[in-house]
């Protein structure tokens, strides 16, 4: 995957943000302890959360188990044994574990990233894994000392739930050389990353988006979880073939919700290998995709107007984040895409999130963040994708879908031969810890999405 002059890298899969459902920072050593909590929940119960936490560990470089564009993945021997992080974490991300082979979560050995499970190592520290955005912080080598964030890995989050290679102080990178850009994403952050913006005035795109203001139509699906996208593209694939089309030119566009960095998606690297996705944009303060835009606006319309997309997914990066609360969860931007697909007179199309297998009532059938995002935060009216799914499920999923009618137009869509469509994917399925065997249903809610979506209107 290209990078814009200046950027960091881009494509894999794991976040380095806490993705978890009901987990918060712990305090800093030394803060006061909090007053017991009072029964209304009241300011003396949040004051002990309030500040954020970074938990530092050094340690030195064992081996080194992987690399794709942009990242190293290595074993360290950390010299002290991790923090105690109170709480125990709902896991909301894509998968509780690290960076996937191909965007789902997993380690290489689909094992836990933390300390390995025969390998505590007493009071020198644990053996972990840990990931370097090599374009950030340079390449570690075996034998390198390194400098750790381990928050996440302390707490067991999901997707980010993993150490943090922030610094090789004795193999720092070289300067990059001088270029154009001036847009600075992960912003006012140590390791904010300074990039070209496809829509800023040094950008040899700049005058095609100065005055673009039109999706003309163009299909855009929006989703809640990033594991959505390689199912949403089989889908479209396999229509637009039905349809003796070819696939077109299909663009990934980024949100920050997630991952800042695109390089983390290992599922959009794969993507991007095999030809499905012809170009990621990462928008807001994520970076590191072929084009940077400030905004989602600017990104969709560079998707149109740069990048010459026939389709656009919409979904934030790797990991989400959630509270277990009506609104405190990141795919609430999937409400914020509808409205801006819309208001650039593009074609919003809905995907559901839908499970049939998650344990969290919630999640179960149509998810709660779905007819949270879609039923009261998208304003304008989009396509909203109803798998037809068999069974209880599949009237379950109706029925709750039903509640979005009155402002959106809900279109039944047939899951008949996605199945197969679903098994031609470049990149292994798998979303919050389950593939396709175990929970189908929310692949085939995405691939309708994409079905729909290569259908004309």
């Amino acid at each position: 995957m290209g990078v814009s002059p200046g950027a960091a890298a881009a494509a894999s899969d794991g976040a380095s943000a806490a993705a978890s459902d009901g987990a918060s920072a712990a305090a800093p050593a030394g803060a006061s302890a909090a007053a017991p909590a009072g029964e209304d929940g009241g300011p003396e119960s949040f004051e002990a959360g309030r500040r954020a936490a970074v938990h530092w560990r050094r340690g030195r470089v064992r081996d080194v188990v992987r690399d794709w564009p942009g990242v190293r993945e290595v074993r360290v021997r950390l010299d002290s044994p991790l923090p105690r992080v109170g709480g125990a974490a709902d896991v909301e991300g894509d998968e509780a574990g690290s960076h996937g082979a191909d965007g789902a979560g997993t380690t290489a050995a689909g094992a836990a990233p933390g300390p390995d499970a025969a390998d505590t190592g007493g009071a020198e520290g644990p053996l972990v894994r840990a990931t370097a955005l090599v374009d950030l912080v340079g390449t570690p080598e075996v034998g390198d000392e390194v400098l750790l964030s381990v928050s996440a890995l302390a707490r067991g989050l999901g997707t980010g739930g993993s150490a943090g290679v922030v610094a090789v102080p004795g193999r720092l990178p070289a300067d990059p050389p001088p270029a154009p850009g001036h847009l600075v994403k992960a912003r006012y952050t140590p390791l904010q990353a300074m990039v070209l913006g496809v829509d800023e005035q040094e950008s040899p795109a700049h005058a095609a988006l100065v005055d673009a203001d039109d999706l003309d139509g163009l299909p855009v699906v929006v989703a809640d979880l990033h594991s959505a996208l390689p199912a949403v593209l089989a889908g479209w694939r396999a229509e637009r073939a039905e349809l003796g089309l070819a696939p077109g030119r299909c663009v990934y566009v980024m949100t920050d919700g997630g991952a800042l960095p695109a390089a983390l998606s290992r599922a959009a690297a794969g993507l991007r290998a095999s030809g499905w996705v012809d170009a990621v944009v990462t928008t807001g303060q994520a970076f590191g995709g072929d084009a940077e835009a400030v905004t989602l606006h600017t990104g969709l319309l560079a998707a149109k107007h740069v990048l010459g997309a026939d389709l656009v997914v919409v979904a934030q990066g790797p990991g989400n984040l959630g509270t277990g609360t009506r609104w405190g969860f990141s795919g609430v931007a999937c409400g914020e895409a509808v409205n801006a697909v819309s208001v650039l007179g593009g074609r919003p199309v809905a995907s559901l999130r839908v499970s049939g297998a998650d344990a969290r009532e919630r999640h179960r059938g149509v998810s709660h963040h779905s007819l949270t995002a879609y039923g009261r935060i998208a304003l304008a009216r989009a396509e909203v994708v109803v798998p037809r799914l068999p069974g209880d499920l599949g009237t379950r999923v109706r029925e709750q879908a039903a509640a979005l009618a009155g402002r959106h137009e809900l279109v039944e869509v047939d899951v008949a031969d996605l199945d197969e469509a679903l098994a031609t994917s470049p990149v292994r399925l798998s979303t919050m810890g389950r593939g396709v065997d175990e929970d189908a249903a929310p692949f085939l809610a995405a691939a309708a999405a994409g079905r729909w979506a290569a259908t004309a209107r």
